[in-house]
């Protein structure tokens, strides 16, 4: 998820009650709840680079109890305070785990299991960023000021830090494990609505459901033998299977197989879950053919936007590998 929402939901779980474990809590926790996401560093070594370590080692298990140590250290540096090392570092590491939750619920995934193992996991619930889940979260922020909402406990007419929102704070916490709830539900039906047709006579390989803004409305992706079939859902009404758009897969290409050997397209491929090939002839050099990669998750050849690129020659020889993220965002890399 964004950095917004792993901030809120850190100050939510510490005026949710995490705050009666420790001084400090509210800055213990919002460091915590964003710990992991310290990989944005390796942004430094480039694109590619990031890439590879983004959502990596500091996104998984073994990692969280560092992660939660760090914070604290960090957070005593600074305040200069004395703060009780037991409390404080399991209310960090309750943040840090949410961190690692929210981040399994969405279409990007997670390699939990690092170092053991590198598979990425996944729940295809939420995109990377949710508007009901900030709508929620603004709630949660804004209701105490606005309602001069207060605690049962009240003291010479002043709210009591320790319980200043906690009613809300609750609210938005609950809201998004009921939400998520509700989205796994959803997920299932259009999981199970895609997985049960047939598609050009073909039977699906697998499946994809791709979150959107409505719960009730997902982008399917299915996968046969010969094509991946991109097709809208909406849980409302019937699915006719035979409404999408087909993607073929190409044949065998020696083209494909030079892009396949490069630094870029490893990378790529490590992280892409939805391969698609593209291959087409290009402009210059004479002969040459440019090489498409796409993660059906994020990008198709209509609606480029995550996929990485190379141009090959006539003699099969790599000339310059892309990387691109975003509709606007295209690197050039070595490759």
């Amino acid at each position: 998820m964004d950095p917004l929402t792993h901030t809120a939901t850190g100050l939510f779980l510490s005026r949710a009650g995490l705050n009666r474990w420790t001084p400090c809590a509210a800055p213990i926790l919002m460091l915590a709840a964003n710990a992991p996401d310290i990989d944005i560093v390796t942004l430094s070594g480039g694109p590619l680079n990031y890439l590879h370590y983004h959502r990596h080692l500091t996104h998984s298990l073994v990692a969280m109890p560092v992660m939660a140590i760090l914070t604290v250290v960090l957070v005593r540096a600074v305040s200069r305070r004395r703060v009780p090392w037991v409390g404080a570092f399991l209310a960090a590491l309750i943040a840090v785990a949410s961190h690692l939750l929210l981040d399994f619920t969405n279409v990007y995934g997670i390699r939990l299991l690092l170092p053991f193992s590198s598979q990425w996991l996944r729940l295809d619930l939420t995109g990377l960023f949710d508007l009901w889940i900030w709508a929620a979260f603004l709630l949660g922020f804004a209701g105490p000021a606005l309602s001069r909402l207060v605690s049962a406990e009240i003291s010479s007419g002043k709210v009591r830090p320790r319980y200043y929102g906690r009613g809300w704070a609750l609210f938005a916490l609950l809201f998004v494990l009921l939400y998520d709830g509700g989205r796994a539900v959803l997920h299932a039906r259009a999981v199970a609505t895609l997985d049960s047709r047939l598609y050009q006579g073909e039977i699906p390989l697998r499946v994809l459901a791709v979150p959107g803004f409505n719960p009730l409305q997902w982008r399917g992706v299915v996968e046969t033998r010969a094509f991946y079939q991109v097709s809208d859902i909406d849980l409302t009404g019937d699915f006719n299977p035979e409404h999408g758009t087909i993607l073929y897969k190409p044949a065998a290409d020696p083209a494909i197989d030079a892009a396949r050997r490069t630094r870029t397209f490893q990378r790529f491929l490590e992280f892409n879950q939805f391969p698609l090939w593209k291959v087409t002839a290009a402009d210059q050099p004479e002969g040459a053919r440019r090489v498409d990669l796409f993660d059906l998750r994020f990008a198709t050849p209509p609606q480029p936007g995550f996929m990485t690129e190379a141009l090959v020659n006539a003699r099969g020889q790599v000339l310059e590998t892309s990387l691109t993220m975003g509709r606007n965002k295209a690197y050039q890399l070595p490759h």
